[in-house]
């Protein structure tokens, strides 16, 4: 188990022991004051403590070595594990909606005493603690299911708050307001276990890497000799930090197969090293930068296509002038309505200045999430 894994389950037992005692003691006075918003934070802790459990087993399964049928691993089990957890949330929220109306439509007068305010007020103050520490272990591993589990926690601390206030308010005033505040609390619990199901689900379908990583491995690229740069890097996620992508990189025309060969193992090596991803592909497009016209030309048409509405960026010039075919690769925004209306008006534009070419326009995605030209 590497050290990413012996910090996550760490953490999960800690909460597992925290949550479990927490639930007990909660149990023990919700049933004997007769309080129904205690004994559902009893519930929601138990839930929370099942919620551990659950990143243990998904973070034992996600380290399995990767087989036939799943050659790039397991990771992705982590994402899993969130959503398994975020349904956990939202059967707590919904369940202490239905007592809680339950509790309007049929009250009970709870029976609050000194000792059991007390013990629900160091309740709060641990699961403020706790879900802060399993938050900031979460954002420290990058594991959401921990982060998840940290908001949890922190949800907990306000339920068990309120209840305070509530038995507080009814000791004093005589009115009894917990039913009411379940319900509040059971919506807030069922919103955040939505928006929490939404990210792990999008997790799940593949989201694009980060802008500031993108930028930086593609820095790193362009830093060898001979590349003038490194375009439509494509990073697949399997997994928490585990990645595999594809790049194209500009070479000049005249570079040999054996050059080449030199070339894309340096640029996979040096990106595993640093990044620890392993780039599965490296392409090429070869550029010529020695004749003056061509050039001039290429600059013409960069301009013409990126004056263009969505056209994000353009990137491997080729002009072939046997064939008098004019290539390269144009990045266009999401925004974009119909992508090859955008094409059409990059040939419009380019026929205006250069009429006899044909252009061969390939439409990459934008795999940015910021404008680069």
């Amino acid at each position: 188990m590497n050290n990413r894994d012996s910090i996550i389950v760490k953490t999960s037992i800690i909460g597992i022991i925290a949550n479990i005692f927490l639930a007990s003691v909660k149990a023990i006075i919700g049933l004997a004051t007769k309080s129904i918003a205690i004994v559902l934070d009893a519930l929601n802790n138990f839930s929370d403590a099942s919620s551990s459990l659950i990143t243990i087993v998904g973070t034992k399964l996600a380290k399995k070595e990767p087989d036939r049928e799943h050659p790039y691993g397991y990771g992705r089990i982590e994402y899993l594990t969130e959503i398994v957890i975020s349904l956990i949330i939202l059967y707590a929220g919904f369940n202490a909606f239905a007592r809680s109306i339950g509790n309007i439509l049929k009250p009970t007068t709870p029976e609050y005493n000194l000792t059991s305010l007390i013990i629900v007020a160091i309740g709060v103050v641990v699961k403020l603690l706790l879900g802060g520490y399993v938050k900031k272990v979460g954002e420290t591993v990058k594991s959401d299911s921990l982060i998840n589990s940290g908001e949890d926690a922190r949800f907990d601390a306000i339920i068990s708050a309120s209840t305070l206030v509530s038995a507080i308010i009814f000791i004093k005033f005589g009115l009894s307001l917990e039913a009411y505040l379940g319900v509040l609390i059971s919506i807030f619990i069922i919103k955040s276990g939505i928006e929490m199901i939404r990210g792990a689900i999008s997790r799940v379908l593949g989201e694009n890497a980060s802008f500031e990583l993108i930028r930086n491995i593609k820095k790193t690229i362009s830093s060898f000799d001979d590349v003038s740069g490194a375009y439509d890097l494509a990073l697949n996620n399997y997994g928490p930090d585990r990645y595999t992508g594809s790049v194209h990189i500009e070479i000049p025309e005249d570079y040999t197969a054996a050059q080449l060969d030199v070339l894309t193992r340096k640029i996979t090596d040096k990106v595993l090293e640093e990044y620890d991803i392993a780039l599965t592909g490296v392409s090429v497009y070869a550029v010529n930068n020695k004749d003056k016209k061509i050039s001039e030309i290429r600059n013409a048409v960069y301009n013409a296509a990126r004056s263009v509405e969505y056209v994000l960026q353009v990137h491997g010039f080729y002009l072939d002038e046997d064939k008098k075919e004019i290539r390269f690769d144009a990045v266009v925004s999401f925004d974009a309505g119909s992508r090859n209306e955008v094409r059409e008006n990059i040939i419009k534009e380019i026929k205006k200045i250069y009429p006899e070419y044909d252009a061969h326009i390939q439409l990459d995605i934008d795999f940015s999430s910021k404008k680069t030209n």
